[in-house]
């Protein structure tokens, strides 16, 4: 994931089953660098839907700014599908966007929908940085439920990220990035300097 000087976020993830590289295709990790080569969510989406999706593994990714956010989806074969992100709280994870098939957000999308929203101009992230670092299992089949992973199972959270973009009322200012490197639970969330 990442930012560029204009204020566009771009992040992508594996979709179920596709993890790690594959020889015939080109990396995923390209792909948030190509969207941050634009300087609007919604140019940044109309290209990168259309590349050729078989040309990576599958994968999710976000496209977001002050004033747009798009949802990528690539099932590894055919055309990337683009669609708006609704305004209000979403979730996204391996599976698609707001998937309850999926046991973290069936378990925490309305956790965080009930949880106070982060003030960034305060500093207070607080709610959510909780909701990051929780270890609860809230879901049938167990690990895949938390939000912050770490039992043993191979796969472990390694590092968190909060996010906040300014409004479009809020033309000039910088984006808020606090960043925890580390198990949320284990290590700070700090204050990502994002220059003057």
């Amino acid at each position: 994931m990442g930012l560029n000087d204009d204020g566009l976020f771009a992040a992508v993830l594996n979709r179920p089953g596709s993890l790690g590289p594959a020889a015939d295709k080109r990396s995923r990790g390209e792909l948030p660098l190509e969207a941050l080569s634009h300087a609007e969510a919604r140019e940044a989406a109309s290209a990168l839907g259309s590349l050729d999706g078989e040309a990576y593994r599958s994968f999710n990714m976000l496209i977001a700014d002050a004033r747009d956010a798009f949802w990528l989806r690539s099932t590894g074969e055919g055309r990337v599908e683009v669609a708006p992100v609704a305004e209000g709280l979403s979730m996204l994870t391996a599976n698609d966007l707001n998937d309850t098939e999926s046991a973290r957000i069936k378990a925490y999308l309305p956790r965080f929908r009930d949880a106070d929203a982060p003030d960034p101009d305060a500093g207070d992230w607080s709610a959510w940085q909780m909701l990051v670092a929780s270890r609860e299992q809230q879901a049938s089949d167990g690990e895949r439920g938390a939000m912050n992973v770490g039992t043993g199972s191979g796969f472990m959270t390694v590092c968190s990220s909060l996010v906040a973009l300014p409004g479009v009322d809020r033309f000039g200012e910088k984006p808020k990035w606090l960043f925890a490197a580390g198990a949320p639970d284990k290590m700070p969330f700090l204050d990502v300097d994002l220059g003057a």
